[in-house]
């Protein structure tokens, strides 16, 4: 299947990267030499020039492609291509052409509004936008409400991804096979999907798997609720989230905006501090300004006697949301040195997410990350494959199957399947009678049901095989 990249920075490179992992025919334009050059270690086709040109669609073999993506860094750009390769697309194929997938980055929230109502469709020919900022947020809101959790991985419908280190406190573990102590606690054991010990390669583990101290683990698990219990069982001590909890933002820029307008719809009360006093007032003047459970403070974040007079240390989160990386750390550090148990951050710089966890930050999103995942989420409705890269538990990857009228397991039950141990189900995700999609955990009584979506995890090396078993 080709699958073709507008823009090789590191979003579309990212990308190239995972979907060549999987034999993909993957091609990247982009019209910047330098990115170009930077892009021709990759294994994959690099085409210098406009991706708004027809010439250059042609180039990348639009006629032939099945997926298009425009990663760009402008949104009217993007939207301008996915339009061009829709019709270029038709015009080479002709009446039999099979439809093209078109994923669209933006950033202008008029755009998602477009999205949302089912119109962006019509006038741009783009079938799914991914705005980084939405997905980034939701992801640090979910990392936050554990200072031991290492990463958190939403998957839609109230599913997760979590990775953490199995402590030595967690007695009743380690030292001991996963079927034996899944057996002695209540409710079972946690669905371990991948695990990565120092010094040796990442696996898939099974019931005769015995867990160690400083193990890595990712676990699969529905509902935020379920953190707490997962941490216990793996010997953290987990502290209860507050219901109505309270929230510092350190920025009224629209991200800062996005971050309050997020914990106000969860519950929570919100100051946001803004050292620049026309960028309050405009805060302050917009509808989620107006908020009883808000308030703006003008004034400099770094300013411990401000920071003391509205009483940080009594908030139970702190997140830096400003333009530069290096000024959000700060920002969060001093929250942090102040009282605040825990800080967040939205970072651009990839590099900076593993520095920040040493220096005792609770949760980082790398932004750019979280653009990637939904990106190659959306590619793999399309088509069977890997879409989920653990962060810290490196060869181990998601991958998405849909369970057809012609796999032999569809009607039987998980027990029955006969799946291999070198794969794991986390999730079923199944549409109810109402339509509403939701997340069923894989018990080995859950019947397989036709148009169940799988989410599973295994090697890379191990696609092919699982995508001979689903007959893709």
């Amino acid at each position: 299947m080709r699958i073709i990249i507008g823009g090789a920075g590191r979003v579309g490179t990212d990308m190239a990267r995972a979907l060549r992992a999987e034999d993909m025919d993957v091609v990247l334009v982009d019209s910047d030499s330098r990115a170009v050059k930077n892009a021709q270690n990759l294994d994959v086709l690099v085409i210098h020039g406009d991706l708004t040109t027809r010439e250059k669609l042609h180039e990348a073999g639009i006629g032939e492609a099945s997926v298009f993506v425009a990663a760009t860094n402008s949104d009217e750009r993007n939207l301008l291509a996915c339009a061009l390769a829709e019709h270029a697309h038709n015009e080479l194929a002709g009446p039999k052409a099979k439809p093209l997938l078109s994923i669209c980055r933006v950033r202008n929230m008029n755009y998602i509004n477009e999205q949302n109502a089912g119109k962006l469709q019509a006038w741009a020919k783009v079938n799914y936008v991914v705005n980084p900022l939405e997905g980034a947020i939701r992801r640090l809101h979910s990392g936050l409400r554990s200072s031991a959790i290492e990463e958190v991985v939403p998957f839609g419908h109230d599913a997760f991804i979590i990775e953490l280190d199995v402590t030595a406190e967690a007695t009743q573990v380690v030292f001991q096979k996963l079927g034996e102590a899944s057996q002695k606690i209540e409710g079972g054991m946690p669905l371990i999907v991948g695990l990565k010990r120092e010094g040796e390669k990442s696996l898939v583990p099974d019931g005769d798997f015995m867990l160690m101290p400083n193990d890595r683990i990712a676990v699969a698990t529905t509902g935020l609720s379920s953190f707490n219990r997962i941490l216990n069982i793996f010997g953290h001590e987990a502290t209860d989230f507050p219901a109505q909890p309270r929230v510092a933002v350190i920025g009224a820029n629209k991200i800062g905006q996005r971050i309050a307008d997020d914990w106000l719809e969860s519950g929570a009360s919100v100051t946001v501090i803004e050292r620049d006093l026309q960028v309050a007032n405009s805060f302050s003047g917009t509808n989620i300004g107006s908020h009883p459970n808000l308030e703006v403070i003008h004034g400099d974040h770094l300013d411990r006697d401000i920071l003391t007079e509205i009483g940080i240390s009594e908030h139970h989160i702190a997140i830096a949301a400003l333009e530069d990386d290096l000024a959000s750390i700060a920002a969060a550090l001093l929250a942090s040195d102040m009282g605040v148990q825990r800080t967040g951050l939205l970072l651009y710089d990839a590099d900076l997410v593993k520095v920040t966890q040493r220096m005792g930050i609770t949760f980082a999103v790398d932004r750019k990350r979280v653009a990637v995942d939904n990106m190659l989420a959306q590619i793999h409705t399309k088509t069977a494959g890997g879409y989920a890269i653990l962060s810290n538990i490196p060869n181990i990857i998601g991958v998405s199957m849909l369970v057809s009228d012609q796999a032999r397991f569809s009607g039987k039950r998980i027990l029955e399947a006969s799946f291999p141990e070198w794969m794991r189900i986390a999730f079923i995700q199944r549409q109810n009678t109402s339509g509403i999609w939701e997340s069923l955990r894989p018990s080995p009584d859950k019947t397989l049901l036709v148009d169940d979506r799988l989410i599973i995890f295994c090697s890379p090396d191990r696609v092919a095989d699982l995508q001979k078993r689903f007959k893709v």
